[in-house]
């Protein structure tokens, strides 16, 4: 019961249209893409979950879009990387 009441108090201090303001300027400034780490950094946050769930909720909405994918050496993965969705 603490842990869902203390995900509800933080998803209420984020101002989600900043964020996502935020998100769409740094990916507006680079057209090849970026991974949810590299925008968190382009934007001085340490954490990729800073903009992660922002990025899930505008692919849904359809304002950014996966065009491929990227090695990430932090995790040793690879991840998806983002693009501003083009409007017709």
């Amino acid at each position: 019961m603490i842990e869902k009441e203390t995900r509800i108090e933080s998803l209420h201090k984020v101002d989600k249209k900043r964020r996502c303001f935020q998100i769409r300027e740094v990916l507006n400034n680079n057209k090849d893409g970026m991974t949810a780490r590299e925008i968190s950094k382009a934007l001085g946050f340490s954490e990729r979950n800073y903009v992660a769930p922002r990025l899930t909720e505008m692919k849904i909405r359809g304002e950014v879009e996966v065009i491929g994918k990227s090695y990430d050496y932090e995790t040793d993965r690879m991840v998806a990387v983002y693009k501003l969705k083009e409007v017709a």
